[in-house]
């Protein structure tokens, strides 16, 4: 995993805002055990790109493993409604299905 992420590092290094590689190094920190690291990425994804809609499921499980469930919360409405904009139902889908793990109203 270690030259993946190295690769990654060296694309990001190019286009610091490559929002692919953001969130792939996110990706590769959390498969290596490092939540506090994938945090910073997909912080900095969410910055710099807020259309990016994979994002949000994954910052939404994220800040469940860290015990943030108000964070993944906020994270999922606000991914479905980056879903909606963008016409991606399934994603809107998968983040309501996660919102709902959660959040058991249905005011969406």
């Amino acid at each position: 995993m270690a030259q993946r992420l190295q690769l990654l590092q060296q694309i990001l290094g190019k286009s610091p805002n490559d929002s692919f590689a953001l969130f792939a190094i996110a990706k590769e920190y959390e498969g290596m055990g490092d939540p506090e690291q994938a945090l910073k990425f997909y912080l900095h994804l969410q910055q710099t790109d807020p259309g990016y809609v994979g994002l949000y499921y994954h910052l939404g499980k994220l800040y469940i493993t860290l015990n943030r469930p108000d964070d993944a919360l906020q994270t999922y409405r606000t991914g479905m409604e980056v879903a909606r904009k963008a016409g991606d139902m399934h994603a809107y889908s998968e983040l309501n299905g996660a919102r709902l793990e959660i959040d058991e109203e249905d005011d969406f």
